[in-house]
């Protein structure tokens, strides 16, 4: 059988982009050299009000990062807000520049370095290019580490979602700021006790968001592997990416074990956190997806180390 083709006659691709509401280029009347357009965001008059933090976010960017895991250096892609304060005599930030110094800085690096030593010098510079009294990087990125399985030594790779912050302000104060957001299993207490055998158990994130001092830019101090340490080690059994039976009844076993509340998680990874030098604050909040219900549970805990040193 002969397959019957239509043939269409198609005005030209000029004709074709008139049809859909293309026009000829208007009169040229405005400068077009850098020294004759005119700056709106650099115009100084009384604006109202100081603006705390203006900037960009959601850049996507290839990141470099260092830890003592068995993938290091690692390339990620980090989401970047970056921002400064303006003065109310200030209209505006020229927003192209944090782009630039993104570029700029990886190109002196051979790639995007992601460490607090790094985004320190990177404030430093971006605040003094923007002539502003501060300005602060946050950067998020999934970050991979290996796990083995416990048995079977079998690898594979799990991640969590981790975020740095600096801020540099003009008299030289430095403020450091980071999360860890991780995947832990949780068998229900409650569960184990009441039931004549078995126990649910379930998938628990736990997010530690933290201050730190000054030691964890100046000593290179390897935070993430401590923070996921302290999620971990507080689990009922840990996540992993590649589990064989001998590994499985293991991390079953270790699970009913050691059952945990989303309290329980809570406190205890805030004891850890608590006992960490360079943790000055932290705030720790553990989510189950819970097995048995249609609701998560969630508990959180918020503590000021340098407060509890005043009492």
């Amino acid at each position: 059988m002969t397959k019957l083709t239509q043939k269409l006659s198609l005005p030209s691709k000029e004709d074709r982009h008139k049809l859909f509401g293309s026009v000829a280029p208007g009169p040229r009347t405005k400068p077009t050299t850098k020294d004759e357009m005119v700056d709106l965001q650099n115009l100084n008059k009384d604006f109202l009000f100081d603006i705390d933090a203006v900037g960009v976010s959601n850049v996507k960017y290839p990141v470099l990062i260092n830890t003592n895991t068995q993938v290091s250096p690692q390339s990620t892609v980090g989401t970047f807000k970056l921002t400064s304060n303006i003065s109310r005599m200030s209209k505006g930030t020229n927003m192209s520049r944090f782009l630039e110094e993104i570029e700029n800085t990886s190109k002196e690096q051979n790639g995007f370095q992601v460490s607090f030593s790094a985004l320190k010098q990177f404030t430093k510079r971006l605040q003094q290019r923007l002539e502003q009294d501060s300005a602060t990087i946050e950067v998020t990125f999934p970050w991979f580490y290996e796990r083995k399985g416990p048995n079977s030594n079998l690898s594979g790779f799990n991640h969590a979602n981790v975020t740095l912050s600096t801020t540099y302000k003009i008299d030289g104060t430095l403020v450091y700021k980071g999360s860890l957001s991780t995947m832990i299993t949780t068998l229900c207490p409650c569960s184990k006790e009441i039931s004549e055998y078995s126990a649910h158990s379930q998938r628990g994130i736990v997010t530690m968001e933290v201050d730190f001092t000054d030691d964890v830019a100046e000593q290179s101090i390897d935070w993430m592997n401590d923070l996921l340490e302290a999620a971990e080690s507080n689990a009922s059994a840990m996540i992993h990416p590649v589990l064989k039976r001998i590994d499985e009844k293991q991390v079953t076993e270790n699970a009913y074990e050691n059952p945990r509340f989303v309290e329980d998680i809570v406190r205890l990874v805030a004891a850890e956190l608590y006992e960490t030098p360079y943790v000055s604050k932290f705030s720790v909040t553990c989510r189950n997806e819970e097995s048995i219900h249609m609701h998560d549970a969630i508990a959180t805990i918020n503590f000021d180390k340098n407060i509890d040193k005043l009492k």
